[in-house]
């Protein structure tokens, strides 16, 4: 199988398998990933294909849909790619490109697998979670999870474990403070760094004006 087919069975499988996805976390939002990762890895010496299907792969189970079980996306990602009859040497960086690509894995102090390519994927999904889409991702969620937008009382919490941030209930506002804008200093790649804090900006404007619009001031 050539490449062009293989990537398009991927986006063939995802497709029906997030067809009832929350919206920050469906088809489109595996798109824009996919799209960026693509674009970063033009600048980055990497193997193009692993870092597509990578892209295109690494949220088919996310863990917040599956009382936090972290082995069943790399497991469905492994059954995909084995019946795609991919190298077994690809496949499987890729799926430590997927048990290792997320902001909470981050939180976990253990040594950790790396490589350019999951670099360039953890780089396009974290472009993913913040600027105006980020903004609009994190108040989808918290929607959908029946959170607070903002609650002033409720303080951010700096020093998260990972189990902690996994089962925070906290508003929303806070996880712009817990993680959005953490992210621009977390990116690995040059042009991931330059995306990044254009769409840093643009959330710290957007949170002065949320507060003065919750203090009555505009």
């Amino acid at each position: 199988m050539n490449d062009s087919n293989l990537i398009q069975n991927t986006i063939n499988f995802v497709k029906k398998e997030l067809q009832d996805a929350e919206g920050g976390h469906d088809w489109f939002h595996i798109e824009r990933v996919y799209k960026n990762a693509n674009l970063i890895a033009k600048e980055e010496k990497v193997n193009t294909l692993i870092v597509a299907l990578a892209a295109l792969l690494h949220d088919i189970a996310d863990s917040k849909f599956h009382n936090g079980d972290e082995t069943i996306g790399p497991k469905k990602a492994k059954a995909f790619l084995l019946a795609q009859q991919v190298d077994v040497d690809i496949i499987e960086h890729i799926i430590s490109i997927i048990a290792n690509m997320s902001f909470s894995k981050s939180l976990d102090k253990s040594e950790k697998f790396n490589s350019l390519e999951l670099q360039v994927v953890q780089d396009a999904d974290r472009l993913d979670a913040i600027g105006a889409i980020g903004i609009a991702r994190a108040f989808n969620y918290g929607g959908f999870k029946n959170r607070a937008i903002y609650n002033p009382d409720i303080k951010p919490n700096l020093n998260f474990t990972k189990e902690e941030y996994k089962k925070s209930q906290a508003p929303t506002i806070n996880h712009f403070y817990e993680k959005l804008l953490l992210l621009k200093d977390k990116m690995n790649t040059n042009t991931g760094k330059k995306i990044a804090n254009q769409r840093h900006e643009f959330m710290q404007l957007y949170l002065e004006q949320f507060y003065a619009e919750w203090q009555g001031e505009k």
